[in-house]
């Protein structure tokens, strides 16, 4: 696939045309204060994976509703003092998968928690975790469930679990909550970027090639799925489109990435049809801390920097969670 978007030069001034709700800030300050009438009981129970360098703990915690949530909090053997620690939020159609599969972070001295992802995990990465909320007719896939209205979308879910993750991970007693830093791509780099605007007080954020972005932009650009999950709903569900987009609003990682003030590390890839690198820089040119950077993939796809990535945020985060 050759490029397609915007030449970077262009990119690095994009902004998106994505309207922010006036309400933004209310709409999740009472779903955030609902979320936390739950309590947290987070629960984690040793596990064998027959690895000498890691410890892993089954993890479940409240998540939107009081529902369920799974995850992995993987420990470096031996110990004994509370570490800095990485939360992991995973890609579309994922889950948690097997715990011995998360052995980066915690190979490089920190603690490691990764979020299952209600509902899916069947597409790759095998989850634990139902989401128990129905919802009217949908396209299949995960982008328009409750999409008729903001309080009853999935993200709305979802991105609260992601949130009551870092409440999770931060509640063990191996873990310093005071450096914290969360990551994720694709899916889960939606998920951090909206993380990042919910969360005042975390370290840094590391979003790759992050989804979510720019809906306005990303639902008429490409026709690669998941975005065009929407388009073949809209294509059913004729006059629908002014409606639809007032409820992605609440969800668009534009708005969430203003609201940013930890150090973030962005990436890119310009021949990504599922995320457009234009969709991408909507929310890193808003971005509100100075303290930012974008790793740009000339000639990638979705895989984006892929273990090139990682060896950047392996470079880029320990200075700061260990500062």
């Amino acid at each position: 696939m050759a490029l397609f978007d915007l030449p970077l030069a262009q990119l690095r001034d994009y902004r998106s045309t994505s309207v922010e709700p006036e309400d933004f800030d209310a709409f999740w300050t009472k779903t955030l204060t609902e979320a936390r009438s739950h309590a947290l009981d987070a629960r984690f129970e040793p596990v064998e994976t027959h690895l000498s360098t890691v410890e892993v703990h089954d993890v479940t915690y409240a998540g939107f509703g009081g529902h369920p949530v799974k995850g992995w909090l993987v420990l470096p053997s031996g110990t004994t003092e509370p570490l800095p620690v990485v939360v992991t939020l995973v890609g579309y159609g994922g889950g948690r998968g097997l715990a011995h599969t998360h052995l980066l972070w915690a190979s490089a001295g920190f603690a490691h928690f990764v979020m299952d992802t209600r509902g899916q995990g069947s597409g790759w990465g095998p989850g634990d975790t139902p989401d128990p909320v129905g919802s009217p007719p949908s396209h299949p896939g995960f982008m328009t469930r409750g999409i008729e209205d903001p309080h009853d979308y999935y993200y709305r879910r979802v991105i609260t679990d992601a949130v009551r993750a870092v409440e999770a991970a931060r509640s063990h007693p191996l873990v310093d909550a005071a450096r914290t830093a969360v990551t994720g791509a694709s899916q889960g780099g939606a998920l951090t970027v909206a993380v990042g605007g919910l969360v005042p007080d975390l370290t840094a954020i590391a979003p790759d090639v992050p989804f979510l972005c720019d809906f306005p932009r990303a639902t008429t650009l490409t026709d690669r799925d998941p975005y065009r999950e929407i388009g073949r709903y809209l294509k059913t569900h004729r006059g629908r489109t002014a409606q639809t987009l007032q409820t992605l609003a609440y969800f668009d990682g534009v708005h969430f990435a203003a609201r940013g003030r930890a150090p973030a590390l962005f990436s890119t890839a310009l021949e990504d049809q599922i995320c457009p690198p234009s969709t991408v820089f909507a929310a890193f040119n808003v971005y509100g801390n100075d303290d930012k950077t974008i790793e740009v993939y000339d000639f990638n796809e979705h895989e984006g920097g892929g273990p090139f990535q990682e060896a950047v945020q392996l470079r880029w985060l320990p200075p700061r969670l260990r500062g």
